[in-house]
């Protein structure tokens, strides 16, 4: 939730940037750059906000559950999937 409302401060403050830069004449064109530059960066900073933060890590997993066990265990896994065909294995005595 932190993460969030800063995002959202930022995104105040560079609103606020753009506001004050597109209200001053700055010579050879170049508070029109700056302005343009700065919403680009209030539309970069929406896009953080509205991405949902599970969805970031959601995107990790994978790399990090591989990462960890290595491709021989997703081999062994497939291979207990084409053995038994799903259920769980019977009880041993």
């Amino acid at each position: 939730m932190a993460q969030r409302t800063s995002l959202k401060a930022l995104r105040n403050l560079i609103s606020q940037a753009e506001r004050i830069i597109s209200t001053t004449p700055l010579p050879q064109g170049r508070s029109a750059r700056a302005a343009e530059l700065l919403r680009a960066a209030i539309a970069l900073t929406d896009d953080l906000i509205l991405t949902p933060s599970a969805a970031v890590l959601g995107a990790q997993g994978g790399r990090a559950t591989l990462a960890k066990r290595g491709p021989d265990y997703f081999r062994q896994l497939a291979a207990r999937r084409k053995k038994h065909g799903g259920g769980r294995p019977p009880k041993s005595a």
